[in-house]
């Protein structure tokens, strides 16, 4: 017989017996299916976790204070009040650090902003307009604020989307608008495009203000800064720009990276642990899932040995006729194979309905890629010759004469 006859057997062999078949299939189907999702969840894990950090900024660091210590308690990163705007305005000199881009501190503030009829609390920071290109960010209607406002003090305010609908219902209200912060009134002149959630939180609750007049109108003159946004002119000077803004820092404090009175921290080393992690879990989850896929190839290798047991006679008769080892050993093989291929596009199938459930239930969207459903079909065939080698082996062997005679 030739291939297409081998096949057209297996398949009639298989038919033959459909409740066998069938639970034999679902053991493939669960493992396939159970996999197939495991490793898309993961995936769609990692990606949201990425785009999450990402839309922080490009090539972005954060510099921030060290800790401070209160009567014998040490408080965390960030405590202390290490970091000035006179810090921020040297990191921007490029014969100190050539390889930043941009610079942006901030100093943070009360942010109760309030109107003739509401009012609303966010996050308000005292900044620069390198703060845009520090936070990949872009402004949707009017404009951001100008160096010439720095200098001038201008009373000035950007807000977010999320801030204006609060404040006014919708963002075209808020611009022009002159809103109330402290004791002092200010001028919306700008609405943020909206930038969505990250690690920080709503990026779209946010006002925003030269630092000179924060400084002067809301914090009594202060020059301390929460945080300094650095950006690296591009991906492959980040770790040179990272090592621009330690040495800066401590030669201006008079440290050195033992006693460093702050901390930089890179997104690119947060996003590798990142990674590391959900990479680790899902190729832990997936071990798991794959062991009932181990179950179901153990359940093709039993259907198959005792589809061997039934058809004694039949590989008898076949060897009689003049059938080759090999082609009973095909046969035997292909039949366990389709069980598995079957097995296996149901269980791709479910997983995609499944990942589709997933993304609706919960905020993270289960990728899964054209080439996983390939390689998992794959895996399934793999699974079908594995479990399939030795009943095809145990039938090849058998002799005409005692397959014959058997009862």
């Amino acid at each position: 017989m030739n291939f297409f006859q081998t096949l057209r057997t297996a398949l009639e062999a298989i038919a033959g017996h459909r409740m066998r078949s069938a639970l034999t299939v679902l053991g493939i189907f669960i493992g396939i299916a159970a996999v197939s999702l495991t490793i898309g969840l993961g995936q769609g894990t990692q990606r949201a976790i990425n785009d999450q950090i990402g839309s922080l900024g490009a090539n972005l660091l954060m510099v921030m204070p060290g800790s401070s210590t209160t009567s014998g308690v040490r408080g965390g990163f960030g405590s202390a009040l290490t970091l000035t705007i006179d810090d921020a305005n040297a990191l921007t000199d490029k014969s100190v650090a050539p390889d930043v881009a941009a610079v942006a501190p901030l100093i943070s503030a009360s942010g109760n902003i309030q109107t003739d009829t509401t009012n609303w609390t966010t996050t308000l920071y005292g900044t620069t307009p390198d703060w845009l290109v520090a936070r990949s960010r872009t402004v949707e209607l009017g404009q951001f604020f100008t160096t010439d406002d720095v200098n001038q003090n201008a009373a000035d305010v950007v807000i977010g989307p999320t801030t204006a609908t609060e404040l006014f219902g919708d963002s075209a209200s808020a611009l022009g608008q002159v809103v109330t912060i402290g004791s002092g009134r200010y001028t919306i002149i700008g609405v943020l495009a909206s930038a969505g959630s990250s690690a920080l939180g709503d990026e779209d609750d946010i006002a925003l203000m030269p630092y000179t007049t924060v400084s002067q109108r809301l914090t009594g003159g202060t020059q301390r800064v929460s945080t300094i946004y650095v950006t690296a002119v591009s991906t492959d000077r980040l770790s040179a720009a990272y090592q621009e803004v330690a040495s800066a820092l401590m030669t201006r404090h008079g440290v050195t990276a033992d006693n460093a009175d702050f901390q930089i921290t890179s997104l690119q080393s947060v996003l590798n642990v990142a990674s590391s992690i959900t990479g680790t879990l899902t190729l832990a989850l997936s071990a798991l899932a794959a062991i009932s896929l181990i179950v179901g190839g153990i359940g093709v290798m039993n259907i198959m040995l005792v589809s061997v047991t039934e058809r004694v006679r039949e590989i008898g008769l076949r060897k009689a006729l003049g059938a080759t080892p090999g082609a009973i050993r095909v046969q035997f093989l292909l039949e366990a194979v389709c069980l598995a291929l079957v097995g296996g596009i149901l269980g791709i199938l479910v997983g995609y309905l499944g990942g589709v459930l997933v993304s609706r239930l919960v905020s993270i969207t289960v990728t899964l890629s054209v080439s996983g459903s390939l390689l998992a079909l794959g895996v399934s065939a793999l699974v079908g010759i594995v479990a399939g080698v030795y009943p095809a082996s145990r039938a090849a062997r058998l002799a005409p004469i005692d397959a014959l005679r058997s009862e």
